[in-house]
């Protein structure tokens, strides 16, 4: 009899499992059919595939900044904490060393920038932007040890890439596979925006035209007055008189 009912509660404890796998399934399924829905696929020249996100205007809203910034190492955390505060390409920031910084006039020099073909140029073009005093406590920090003609040491582009995504599905961002290291940038382009800094300096700060502002950023309007209040407090006192 003991053994009947042994046998009838394993019977249940399996099929309970196996219900429990089906419902992953569906919802692995689900969410990979939402994820081909933003990605589209091609085949490269050397027969490798690969994919690209249909939709580049997602950023981040303040609390989802601080829970995927929270997942991340500690060493990690210095190149996030870069992108954000300064809003540069990766490339922009690698590049940076600690003779370009001003840390009297909270402000650095982007010596490595984009070359934009199409509008002719052939060499980078130098861009001096300003940082918070609370970031350029930190840049003193990050220097520390460091030479004048040493670069900050960040993490590769791939490295980064892979750690974003890493800490964003941890911290439970659905989307993850929205994100990549280009969505920093435009997250704090649009918190400046929310924050009431006009179109021309945002241009000038990001160093690109300010119709690619109005056609990629969202509407200041979608923030409410916490989450205004909640980026000051992470990218601190950046353009305030």
């Amino acid at each position: 009899m003991q053994t009947e009912n042994n046998l009838k509660g394993r019977v249940e404890e399996l099929e309970a499992e196996l219900k429990s796998l089906k419902g992953q399934k569906e919802k692995f399924t689900l969410s990979l059919s939402e994820t081909k829905k933003d990605l589209s696929s091609g085949v490269r020249r050397n027969g490798k595939g690969y994919s690209v996100r249909s939709n580049r205007d997602r950023f981040f809203f303040p609390s989802e900044w601080r829970k995927f910034y929270d997942a991340l190492k500690p060493k990690q955390k210095k190149t996030f904490d870069s992108l954000i505060s300064v809003g540069a390409r990766i490339n922009e920031i690698r590049n940076l060393k600690q003779e370009d910084v001003d840390f009297v006039n909270k402000r650095i020099i982007l010596r490595v920038t984009k070359v934009k073909a199409r509008k002719g140029e052939k060499h980078s073009r130098p861009r001096t932007v300003p940082i918070s005093s609370q970031y350029a406590r930190r840049l003193k920090g990050y220097f520390q040890d460091k030479k004048g003609d040493e670069f900050l040491g960040l993490l590769s582009t791939p490295a980064s890439n892979i750690a974003m995504k890493k800490a964003l599905q941890e911290v439970g961002i659905k989307d993850w596979y929205m994100f990549s290291i280009h969505n920093i940038r435009k997250t704090l382009e649009n918190w400046l925006m929310a924050l009431g800094l006009d179109g021309v300096t945002i241009s000038r700060h990001f160093g690109h035209d300010i119709h690619t502002a109005l056609q990629h950023y969202a509407s200041p309007d979608i923030f409410s007055g916490k989450e205004k209040s909640e980026m000051r407090e992470i990218i601190g006192d950046l353009y305030v008189k």
